[in-house]
């Protein structure tokens, strides 16, 4: 018998809604956000936290090659497992964007611990900004 799914329940990146109060990120969109967050924050931009975050934008101005998708990718197995302990990242991908020479395109694959379904997010970093 599976465990019951949580309320998963975070503050809101979004702001306010139209009603006037705090849109309070739930469930899915809640974890999403929550990732987003870890992979876009740089370290030491916290002042109480000062060891969270990836640090994805410090890729910026890098060769958009193997390497440099390589480590892209393990910046975030590694933090997300570090600092998102809700979710089994089982897949992360980098590729080259479509669009311009210097996007990558981040999959990540995962599933959250009380969950067997797998969900993804993907978005694309421009190394070139």
């Amino acid at each position: 018998m599976q465990a019951p799914t949580p309320n998963i329940l975070s503050w809101p990146l979004g702001g306010i809604d139209e009603s006037g109060s705090l849109d309070w990120a739930r469930n899915d969109l809640s974890i999403r956000e929550v990732m987003l967050n870890i992979l876009l924050t740089r370290q030491g931009e916290r002042i109480q936290r000062p060891g969270f975050g990836a640090g994805l934008p410090d890729f910026i101005h890098q060769p958009n090659n193997e390497t440099t998708r390589n480590l892209i990718a393990g910046v975030v197995r590694k933090n997300l497992a570090l600092l998102e302990p809700r979710v089994i990242v089982e897949q992360v991908t980098v590729q080259p964007g479509t669009a311009q020479l210097s996007d990558v395109h981040i999959n990540i694959r995962y599933r959250l611990k009380h969950r067997l379904e797998t969900a993804e997010l993907g978005f694309t970093l421009n190394l070139g900004a």
